[in-house]
């Protein structure tokens, strides 16, 4: 992995779904991968730790802005987390129910 961020990790690792939604809409890969994870996990990894941190509540405006646009929330990332997984290891169960929601959609729709 190199030392260089793209806009879109760097977006996810801030929390800023604005910036976020802007690349992806400007045509960001939404299944960007960066180190071992896509920017699904990294959402969910950074919304958990953020909120462990801070001792806050979980937010989810990240993770949701990544599938609005076309993420896939099934694939497990290059360190064999899925997202799904991932939200569910950290207690993430507001993502853990838009991820189940995504996935209920795109097999609905045949995706």
């Amino acid at each position: 992995m190199s030392g260089y961020w793209t806009p879109a990790p760097h977006a996810v690792e801030q929390e800023d779904a604005e910036t976020l939604a802007r690349l992806l809409a400007a045509g960001s890969d939404p299944d960007e991968v960066f180190g071992d994870m896509t920017l699904l996990t990294h959402a969910i990894d950074v919304e958990g730790d953020g909120a462990l941190q801070s001792r806050g509540p979980l937010t989810v405006h990240t993770t949701a802005a990544l599938p609005a646009f076309g993420a896939d929330p099934e694939p497990a990332d290059p360190g064999g987390r899925t997202p799904v997984d991932m939200a569910k290891h950290d207690g993430h169960d507001l993502a853990t129910r838009l991820l189940h929601t995504h996935i209920g959609r795109r097999a609905a729709h045949g995706g």
